[in-house]
C-alpha cells in the first residue's frame, strides 16, 4: 500500500474508535488518510468531531454499532481504547472493570475479523504492558496473533523526540500476516532537548491566574528553598514529609498500628507534638498521615515497607540538620491540607533552589516541582494542571487570585498534544475548559502517532 518515501504514502482509509478529541485524525489525516468512521461515547466529544470533521460519519457506544453496515471497509484501523481499567491511577481491573471498559478490545476484535484491515494501531497507557503480571498484554497479543495479525509495541514518549511533554504510553501495531514480509520496526527517540517555553505564550489572556491562596503557599516553599540554599544543604532525592519533623515514634519494628498505647505514648508525632492518648486510635491519629493505618497496605504487613522506612529516616535527618531554621519556618504551614505540606524536588541539586523558573503542580503526594523543560502527563484530573509561576498577570480588581503565576492554557495543553488547530467548540457550544483538560488528558498524542503512522505506511 506504501513505498519507503513518506512523500509517496498512497491515499489510504482508516477507523477512528474511542475517537475522543481526535487525535489519530489528526495525525493520519495530515498522512493523507480519509477517515470512513467514528466512535465515541461522550455526546459532547461527539458534538467537537463533528465541528472539526464535519464530513466524517461519528456514531456513539460503539457496542451498538451494527459492524456491517455502519462501519465501511477500511485500510487501518485505529484506537485509544479506554485506559483506565489498566492504569495506575485507576482501579487496574483491566478486563474484569465493572464498568465494562476493560472489555472493549473485545469489539475491537470483532470489528478486525469482519474487516481484515492492513494494519491494526493502539494506544494505551504504559502499565498496559506489565497489567495482572503481563496477563492483560498476553491475551490482547494473543488475540490478535490469533486472527492472523504480526504484533509490534513499543513505550515511548513525546520527550523522547524533543516534544515538550512526558507522557509514556503503549504503542500496538498489528499488520496483517499477508503483508508482513518485513519485521516493523518503530521510531527511534531522538532525545532532543526539550524547551517548555516553546508552546508556551505568555501574552495569552485566556488564562486562569492561581488564587491568592496558592501564591502565598508557593513563597512560603520559596522560603524554605531560601534557607535550604543558606544553610548549604540540598534537597532532592526523597520527598519532603514536614509532618515528620520533630517526630520520634518508632517506625523500625512493627508499625505503629501494631504497637501499644504505652509504646506510643510519650513520643512525639506529626510536627513534634508529643502523643497523648487513653486508646490506640487516639495516638494513631496523632502521627503523620502516611504512618496510620492505611486501606491500601497488605493485612499481612508487619512492617512499613522499606521506602518508607527511607524517607522517614531521611526527613528526620534533614530536620536535625536544619532545624535551627525549621522550627519558626513550621508554624507557617500549620493548617495546610497534607498535599500542601509535603514537598517534591525532582530538578536535582545542581540548579538554583526557586521555585520561580520551574513547573509545579499540586498533587495528591505534593506539591511536586520540575525543571521547565517537558510538561508532566496531562491528565483526567483537572486539580493537577501545571502552574507556571513566573508569569505575571491582571486578574479583576476584588478577586482571589494572584497576579503572579497562572495555570497552562488550553491553547497551551492543546499544542503539548499537538492539537494546536483544534476547536474547543462555537458561540452556541462550548465545552468548558474544565472538560477540555480533562479531554485532552484522555487523548492520544497528535506527534507521535503521526511519526509511529509514517512508519506504518512504508512498511513493506
Amino acid at each position: 500500500m506504501a513505498k519507503k518515501n513518506k512523500q509517496h504514502i498512497v491515499p489510504f482509509t482508516f477507523i477512528d474508535l474511542f475517537a475522543g478529541l481526535g487525535g489519530f485524525h489528526q495525525a493520519l489525516s495530515a498522512l493523507g488518510g480519509c477517515c470512513v468512521f467514528a466512535s465515541e461515547l461522550k455526546e459532547d466529544l461527539q458534538k467537537l468531531y463533528r465541528l472539526n470533521f464535519p464530513n466524517v460519519t461519528i456514531k456513539g457506544d460503539i457496542t451498538k454499532v451494527d459492524i456491517k453496515k455502519d462501519i465501511p471497509a477500511h485500510d487501518v484501523l485505529c484506537g485509544g481504547f479506554p485506559c483506565q481499567p489498566f492504569s495506575k491511577a485507576g482501579n487496574q481491573e483491566g478486563f474484569n472493570d465493572s464498568q465494562g471498559r476493560g472489555n472493549m478490545f473485545d469489539y475491537i476484535m470483532i470489528i478486525v475479523r469482519h474487516h481484515r484491515p492492513k494494519y491494526v494501531f493502539l494506544e494505551n497507557v504504559a502499565n498496559l504492558k506489565t497489567h495482572d503480571e503481563g496477563h492483560t498484554w498476553k491475551v490482547i497479543k494473543q488475540k490478535l496473533e490469533d486472527a492472523h495479525y504480526a504484533v509490534y509495541d513499543r513505550i515511548l514518549s513525546p520527550h523522547d523526540f524533543g516534544y515538550p511533554q512526558h507522557r509514556k504510553r503503549i504503542y500496538i501495531v498489528a499488520i496483517r500476516e499477508d503483508l508482513c514480509e518485513h519485521e516493523y520496526k518503530f521510531p527511534e527517540p531522538t532525545n532532543e532537548v526539550c524547551d517548555i517555553h516553546a508552546i508556551i505564550d505568555e501574552e495569552d489572556t485566556d488564562v486562569q491566574m492561581i488564587k491568592q491562596e496558592t501564591r502565598h503557599q508557593l513563597d512560603i516553599w520559596e522560603e524554605f528553598l531560601h534557607h535550604v540554599a543558606e544553610s548549604g544543604h540540598t534537597v532532592g532525592g526523597f520527598p519532603i514529609w514536614s509532618m515528620e519533623f520533630g517526630a520520634t515514634y518508632n517506625y523500625e519494628g512493627k508499625k505503629p498500628s501494631l504497637q501499644t498505647v504505652k509504646q506510643l505514648n510519650g513520643k512525639k508525632g506529626k510536627f513534634g507534638k508529643t502523643i497523648k492518648g487513653s486508646t490506640l486510635e487516639e495516638c494513631l491519629a496523632q502521627l503523620p498521615v502516611y504512618a496510620q493505618p492505611s486501606r491500601r497496605e497488605k493485612k499481612n504487613e508487619t512492617e512499613f515497607p522499606d521506602w518508607k522506612k527511607k524517607y522517614i529516616r531521611q526527613n528526620r535527618e534533614f530536620y536535625e540538620l536544619n532545624k535551627e531554621w525549621l522550627k519558626p519556618w513550621l508554624k507557617k504551614i500549620k493548617g495546610w491540607q497534607n498535599s500542601h505540606i509535603k514537598f517534591e524536588w525532582n530538578c536535582g541539586k545542581d540548579v538554583e533552589f526557586t521555585l520561580e523558573d520551574k513547573l509545579i503542580q499540586f498533587r495528591a503526594s505534593g506539591i511536586r516541582v520540575k525543571l521547565a523543560t517537558f510538561a508532566p502527563t496531562l491528565n483526567l484530573v483537572g486539580t493537577q494542571i501545571p502552574i507556571l509561576p513566573w508569569i505575571e498577570g491582571r486578574p479583576r480588581e476584588g478577586t482571589k487570585y494572584s497576579n503572579r503565576g497562572r495555570y497552562l492554557s488550553v491553547k497551551e495543553a492543546a499544542a503539548l498534544q499537538g492539537m494546536d488547530n483544534i476547536q474547543f467548540g462555537t458561540e452556541e457550544f462550548r465545552l468548558s475548559n474544565t472538560c477540555i483538560y480533562e479531554a485532552l488528558g484522555n487523548a492520544v498524542n497528535v506527534q507521535i502517532v503521526k511519526l509511529i503512522a509514517e512508519k506504518i505506511l512504508n512498511h513493506e
